[in-house]
């Protein structure tokens, strides 16, 4: 018989995870830096989509891999998951990215800064809008994929992984797509980088509530049977 799981067991692999992403996503945007471009903008995209979706596979059946705050506010404010081990999971996700983040400062230096989050393109309106409307349909796709049981389940990891992938690809140029406070605060820590921050809080958790309650409209049956 399995030993029982022990009651920490989802805040440390929130934290993990986190870590993991932080380290990998910001982390491969601070060695292309460092490298001169021996990453390149897709790699970066690849490396956070990737990266999600190995945590999602690893970590997912204990936590559920939220690793992200705005993730974890919408699936408090829906009731899926209590007030009390929300809070568990920001603190867990913020300690993990800022961890990452130092990791990334102290084997890259100052190129760190690459791994923050400001605006790039069209300043700090740009910004907002585009971390809104990411994170709206990050946050749609988890609730699709993840709460929903007429979805594919097992696919969550790819589907999600696959979106994040596009988001920083497509759209990382503008504000860095990061759709998540904790990735955002971890290297924003590290290198003492601050510029639009609360952008970069604000806008991912209006996306990820409003994709709440869209998705929850779009979800429940017309018939009222069960869901």
């Amino acid at each position: 018989m399995l030993a029982p799981r022990p009651a920490l067991a989802p805040y440390l692999a929130e934290a993990l995870g986190t870590f993991a992403l932080v380290f990998a996503g910001p982390g491969a945007a601070a060695v292309d830096a460092a490298s001169g471009g021996g990453v390149s903008g897709v790699g970066v995209g690849l490396s956070f989509g990737l990266i999600v979706m190995a945590m999602i596979f690893a970590v997912g059946h204990i936590s559920g891999c939220h690793i992200n705050p705005a993730i974890t506010l919408a699936f408090a404010a829906t009731r899926r998951i209590p007030v009390p081990r929300a809070a568990g999971y920001v603190a867990a996700q913020l300690a993990g990215a800022v961890l990452a983040g130092l990791a990334i400062r102290g084997i890259l230096g100052d190129s760190v800064e690459a791994a923050t989050t400001v605006p790039r393109i069209n300043g700090t309106d740009a910004a907002f809008w585009s971390e809104l409307v990411l994170t709206f349909f990050l946050a749609f796709v988890v609730f699709a994929v993840a709460t929903d049981a007429r979805a594919q389940g097992a696919l969550a990891a790819i589907a999600v992984g696959g979106y994040v992938g596009f988001a920083a690809t497509g759209w990382g140029p503008v504000a860095n797509a990061s759709m998540n406070p904790a990735r955002s605060f971890g290297p924003a820590v590290a290198a003492n980088v601050w510029d639009a921050h609360w952008v970069f809080w604000v806008a991912p958790a209006l996306g990820a509530l409003a994709a709440a309650a869209v998705y929850d409209i779009l979800r429940a049956p017309p018939d009222g049977s069960s869901r």
